[in-house]
């Protein structure tokens, strides 16, 4: 295998402009882990308060989700009656047969 030099693309990066050192001081941050972003949270806002209240009933089981079914819909009764059907051995699947005629 030959030893190939390999030239780096682009132009020049001076390490020591401002971007530079602001690139090289985040990366020490975030290394250590001090570095935050995005907006800082307020524990006691009032959408923070909610958060909480629907994660403790997210736990417990009582956050509901969608809308509450009316058993007396009609497609409530007709798939009552088809799991009825179902569950008795007197649901038939799939197409009905050609009823042939004789002559």
């Amino acid at each position: 295998m030959k030893n190939v030099e390999v030239k780096k693309l682009g132009r020049p990066v001076n390490v020591e402009s401002k971007r530079q050192l602001r690139i090289k001081e985040l990366e020490e941050k975030r290394n250590k882990g001090e570095l935050k972003k995005g907006r800082p949270i307020k524990e006691d806002s009032k959408r923070q308060l909610r958060l909480k209240e629907l994660e403790l009933k997210k736990l417990n089981g009582d956050l509901k989700k969608g809308r509450p079914i009316n058993n007396e819909s009609k497609r409530q009764l007709r798939l009552k009656d088809l799991e009825e059907r179902r569950n008795n051995g007197t649901l038939k699947l799939g197409r009905p047969k050609m009823i042939k005629v004789e002559e």
